[in-house]
């Protein structure tokens, strides 16, 4: 058992008609994953379900101790993933262009805690420690190549017609590699999850303070910001676990 905690929170938010994000938080293997599904009315829901699922029945097994190294555990779950995705879409044609992002992460607890971080697409994963927020992974985006190779700057990539359109997804094409990280921890971290729903209304500083306010409790920072979100207009579905070592006294109940 790792002995982290994940807390996790999924909204519709305040405009959309259906919610196409999927969360898995498995306690016992430290293991959480965020997914936001694409493609049409219901392909986004359909990918992230079967990403997830796939994931689901695949994790017992190859996450047992002793057997492969996390990064060969996470390249064999998003590999699983990305399968399912491509096979349920090639039972139907009107799910033929659907896929999903998917964050996912992996904690090992001895003899150091680390973070094994795989991703495809723009769900995020942020380190909160000493009052300091740091993201995990990059996105996925035309906007990240854009940046990267100096063509915008931060603020105009903010208002960028195509600082949406992904380069990387499960589902979306042939074969997909994920990016895999991996980040030694402190006791008092916090680690969040999450999908664009999030970062489109929440800037970094404004992710920082709430993680600032919540004390280290994981459950009044997923609330807060899930919260915040929607106080900002909610323009698309949000989902965020947010992960911790657990403190005493007992942390807040929902």
């Amino acid at each position: 058992m790792s002995g982290w905690i994940g807390i996790g929170r999924t909204d519709i938010g305040r405009v959309r008609a259906m919610n196409q994000d999927r969360f898995l938080a498995i306690d016992p293997l430290g293991f959480w994953a965020v997914a936001d599904g694409m493609g049409g009315h219901a392909g986004g829901e359909v990918a992230a379900q079967a990403a997830m699922a796939a994931i689901r029945a695949h994790i017992e097994q190859v996450a047992a101790p002793g057997l492969d190294s996390p990064h060969d555990i996470l390249s064999t779950l998003m590999t699983a993933a990305h399968q399912a995705v491509r096979d349920r879409a090639r039972l139907d044609p009107a799910l033929k262009h659907m896929g999903t992002t998917l964050v996912a992460m992996l904690l090992t607890p001895q003899p150091t805690a680390v973070a094994h971080i795989a991703h495809l697409g723009d769900s995020r994963t942020y380190l909160y420690r000493g009052h300091t927020l740091t993201p995990l992974t990059r996105d996925h985006t035309m906007i990240e190549k854009y940046l990267a190779h100096g063509i915008l700057t931060p603020e105009t990539a903010k208002t960028h017609p195509e600082r949406h359109v992904l380069t990387k997804a499960v589902g979306i094409s042939a074969s997909a590699t994920s990016d895999i990280a991996t980040h030694p921890l402190h006791p008092d971290d916090l680690l969040l999850l999450c999908s664009d729903g999030l970062t489109k209304m929440l800037e970094d500083q404004d992710i920082a303070l709430v993680m600032a306010q919540s004390g280290g409790d994981p459950i009044r920072a997923c609330n807060a910001l899930i919260e915040n979100s929607l106080a900002r207009g909610g323009i698309d579905n949000v989902t965020v676990v947010v992960v911790a070592q657990p403190k005493h006294p007992p942390l807040t109940t929902l």
